[in-house]
């Protein structure tokens, strides 16, 4: 019986994703040993950044799945240990981090930025009722704010109290109408405060608020980006190199030319684009005469140029913003709207350009054997 090379089970281990840094074990350097014994037994041990790493278990199990099913193995041992000081600060130095993560993120499935390069074009109305349309379709959802000196979900969507910490000393994110969970700077601020900070305090804010922060078991994460592509965005790329991201633009060509370069942007740091929303796509009246009032075909034109899906066009509509500033999001409120049917389909655009299992792999139990034939055989017709 032929048995595995560790080359072989290396190369199946890269498909082990830790569920915070998002990147392979292989990649980062997890991987302390692979053991293969005469008799299939495969022993692999795995460096935590602590020793008692929330996700430990999450790694256990793919590590398991990926190796089993290779030709000769027989049984597979997964053992950790902890990376050394030395070895924690050669990977903070690889990732760019000053520190590793501690298990905030491990229980979130995919983090999806909401970008736009300017402002005014209704980013932050998208993620709130993006967020609220996923978690009334049954995918739990969190909003980040990420627009740390413009921000405004908490008033989108309702919330706005001080958090408590638990006993982990990890911030609880308050929870809006909904069950969508809720984090911005406007939480720690007097109200309608202006935040004067430079870079590095955004930088460690926003790092603060993925890591610190205990978002629990999500699907999607839906981070709120500033205009622009400057600090948060690189700090974003930088700590998630694995997030997606949409981009939220109007029909006019101004907006859908800025737009474009929050998609080079994510282009240059290898993030995958999902899919542009186009926003204020056009009004109709009441007695149903349509105004393109920002112009047509903008956020279709950008989508074909990115070579990515257009995932729906909101009209513009005076219901969506009256219920952004009262805290009740239009797709939660007024769910047969346009505008509401427009963002769902904008949401289910995004569940189906996402994974809708953890990167980290599962071990699958073995299925029952099937009950036994029984009953009066049937005659044969020759």
């Amino acid at each position: 019986m032929s048995l595995p090379t560790p080359e072989q089970i290396t190369e199946r281990l890269r498909a082990v994703i830790d569920p915070e840094l998002r990147r392979s074990i292989v990649e980062l350097g997890m991987v302390r040993s692979i053991d293969v014994k005469d008799s299939g037994r495969v022993e692999v041990v795995v460096s935590l950044t602590t020793a008692g790493c929330p996700i430990r278990s999450h790694f256990e199990g793919a590590v398991a799945q990926q190796i089993s099913d290779l030709d000769g193995v027989t049984e597979v041992a997964v053992g950790f240990d902890v990376l050394s000081d030395e070895e924690k600060g050669d990977l903070q130095q690889t990732l760019g981090r000053g520190k590793l993560p501690q298990g905030a993120l491990a229980q979130v499935k995919n983090v999806i930025c909401v970008a736009s390069g300017k402002g005014g074009v209704g980013k932050s109305t998208m993620t709130a009722n993006l967020a609220a349309a996923l978690s009334a379709e049954g995918h739990p959802a969190g909003a980040l704010d990420c627009d740390v000196y413009g921000y405004s979900i908490p008033r989108m969507l309702g919330v706005n109290s001080k958090p408590e910490v638990n006993a982990e000393r990890k911030i609880l994110p308050l929870e809006a109408a909904g069950g969508v969970k809720v984090m911005s700077i406007g939480f720690f601020v007097e109200e309608n405060s202006a935040v004067v900070w430079r870079g590095p305090m955004l930088h460690k804010a926003i790092q603060q608020f993925l890591e610190d922060v205990a978002w629990g078991e999500l699907e999607y994460l839906l981070l709120d980006l500033p205009p622009g592509t400057g600090d948060v965005s690189m700090t974003l790329a930088q700590l998630l190199p694995q997030a997606k991201f949409a981009i939220v633009t109007t029909p006019q060509p101004a907006a859908q030319t800025v737009a474009k370069r929050a998609a080079d942007m994510a282009a240059k740091f290898d993030l995958e684009l999902l899919g542009t929303i186009e926003n204020m796509s056009g009004f109709t009246t009441p007695g149903g005469e349509r105004f393109t009032i920002f112009g047509e075909g903008g956020g279709q034109q950008l989508a074909d140029e990115l070579d990515i899906p257009l995932l729906g066009k909101v009209p513009l509509s005076e219901a969506l913003r009256e219920h952004a500033d009262a805290g009740t999001p239009l797709v939660t409120a007024e769910p047969d709207s346009p505008a509401s049917q427009a963002i769902r389909q904008a949401a289910r655009g995004i569940v189906a350009a996402t994974p809708q299992e953890l990167p980290v792999l599962q071990a699958v139990p073995e299925a029952a054997e099937p009950p036994p034939v029984s009953g009066t055989p049937l005659p044969v017709v020759q």
